[in-house]
């Protein structure tokens, strides 16, 4: 029996996505986990796997279309057999193809209006973050390139094939512009640069939270010598590949901490609380232009080196705009960890629908007093962000305090 796949929802505030490229084409046999198509949200560009084996029978939107969540976009089933898929509704769907305007005087078709170069456009070129991240780490110059991609959005291989064409090193004008007596050039005029669709979709979701979350905060310091040392004598038996940071004891012992704290891994609804069976940790990374959230599902029944192994895959996967639908859906509870930047500490905004998220600073050594002596030790702050409506201060701070058991005697998680 045929099935009709839909636009999925990544992430709450997730209303549609681009059907950027159909990866299978009608006819084509395709499995179940096969990447049927890639679409782009406000997040990245994300591969969308087919929920059926069969053939494709049909595909009921077209490339550079919008389309709204949960709205049909392809049939799967058996060769031969009919099918009766409904049609993306035109007062939902709408083409950015139809806001393209043609690059010579003559009435272009509308495959030519599609392949429109990129510096044809007003305003900044239209590109893939994939294309983006591609171009800037080979320093080229995006206005350069003709776009392949629907309304002459520049794609990966665009990029690609302007690399291997010898362009790996095109730059603007004035970047080519030699600088005398060492002395960088400086601009005094204003630059007005367009805000990423990622960092539109964080300014809404943030704005919103902190408007109509009633937040509170609850700081803790943790030692970490036990942690710090227990990580050096794992990390001394795996590869370069597999080492285990700190941040992945963090991730193990919050989700442990969060089983006997299920009030803070819940969301609110009207005048419920809703308390998750799962604990799926979010772990905040930085990608081109943003901050996304990855998910370690069920973290409180997973080893440290699974979990580190999920962390850094999803993590490299969003980096590359290439991250999978359950990489970034379904988080109960959020960390955004600084350490690395050397913060020593820092507050964080709820992330909706959760009721809680931890920031966490850097471990230090720094001077600490013991039974009224000076030593060095080891020492990590980080505080908790709560809904009011959801939680108190007694409770987060109950929680702070049993997560220090488990990051002050680590051999605790593994067992």
């Amino acid at each position: 029996m045929a099935e009709t796949i839909s636009m999925p929802k990544l992430g709450f505030d997730m209303a549609e996505g681009l059907l950027v490229r159909w990866v299978k084409q009608v006819g084509e046999q395709i499995n179940k986990g096969d990447v049927l198509a890639e679409i782009e949200t406000d997040k990245a560009t994300v591969e969308v796997e087919s929920s059926a084996t069969g053939v494709v029978l049909q595909l009921i939107v077209d490339q550079g279309t919008m389309v709204p969540v949960n709205a049909p976009i392809a049939v799967v089933g058996q060769a031969g057999e009919k099918v009766d898929a409904p049609a993306a509704s035109p007062s939902k769907v709408e083409s950015p193809k139809s806001e393209e305007k043609p690059a010579a005087p003559s009435a272009p078709t509308p495959a030519a209006v599609a392949q429109a170069s990129a510096p044809a456009e007003s305003g900044p070129v239209k590109a893939s973050p994939l294309a983006r991240k591609v171009a800037k780490d080979n320093n080229i110059n995006l206005a350069s390139i003709q776009g392949t991609g629907p309304g002459g959005r520049v794609t990966r291989k665009d990029v690609e094939a302007a690399l291997s064409s010898g362009q790996s090193s095109v730059t603007s004008k004035q970047s080519a512009q030699p600088i005398t007596n060492y002395q960088l050039p400086i601009s005094t005029e204003d630059k007005i640069i367009p805000t990423t669709k990622l960092r539109q979709a964080i300014g809404r979701r943030l704005v919103e939270s902190k408007q109509t979350i009633p937040h509170f905060y609850v700081t803790h310091e943790y030692k970490m010598e036990a942690v710090m040392d227990m990580r050096k004598q794992v990390n001394a038996y795996l590869g370069d590949n597999e080492k285990i940071s700190v941040n992945d004891f963090i991730i193990k012992a919050t989700a442990l901490t969060l089983r006997q704290f299920p009030n803070l891994n819940a969301t609110i609804k009207g005048t419920e609380v809703i308390q998750f069976g799962h604990v799926n940790v979010g772990v905040a990374v930085t990608v081109p232009g943003g901050l996304m959230t990855v998910v370690v599902k069920d973290a409180d029944q997973k080893g440290l080196r699974q979990i580190s192994g999920e962390i850094k895959a999803m993590a490299a996967r969003a980096r590359e705009g290439k991250v999978k639908p359950e990489d970034v859906d379904g988080s109960t509870f959020s960390t955004s960890n600084l350490g690395m930047y050397d913060v020593e500490e820092f507050i964080a905004i709820v992330n909706p629908p959760e009721a809680a998220i931890l920031a966490i600073g850097s471990a230090k050594e720094t001077p600490v007093v013991e039974n009224g002596q000076i030593k060095i030790g080891s020492r990590m702050k980080a505080t908790i962000s709560v809904d009011h409506r959801v939680s108190d201060g007694a409770e987060a701070a109950q929680f702070m305090q049993k997560l220090a058991e488990f990051l002050e005697n680590p051999v605790r998680m593994l067992v």
